[in-house]
């Protein structure tokens, strides 16, 4: 489960074993109060959320939109794409 970053307490990563085939490109967020799933492509959205208010999960997914390019970077090196997906 390789760990994107880090922040405010809420860890943004994903699973190495994404199904068959493999889900689309997106990031997992966990934290104390809950956790939620953003789609990157086209556009980055909500996928899902439990336990996180409305707040929290915009603020989060401000946070994704900042850092998507470093996202699908860890993405392509760990699942070893070449390209952007």
């Amino acid at each position: 489960m390789p760990v994107v970053f880090r922040y405010r307490g809420f860890r943004f990563f994903f699973y190495s074993n994404e199904g068959s085939p493999r889900e689309p490109f997106h990031v997992h967020v966990r934290g104390a109060e809950g956790e939620a799933k953003f789609w990157l492509k086209p556009l980055v959205r909500l996928a899902d959320s439990e336990g996180l208010d409305a707040r929290t999960q915009k603020e989060l997914l401000g946070v994704v939109e900042q850092n998507v390019e470093l996202i699908e970077r860890i993405w392509n090196e760990h699942f070893g794409h070449g390209g952007s997906l």
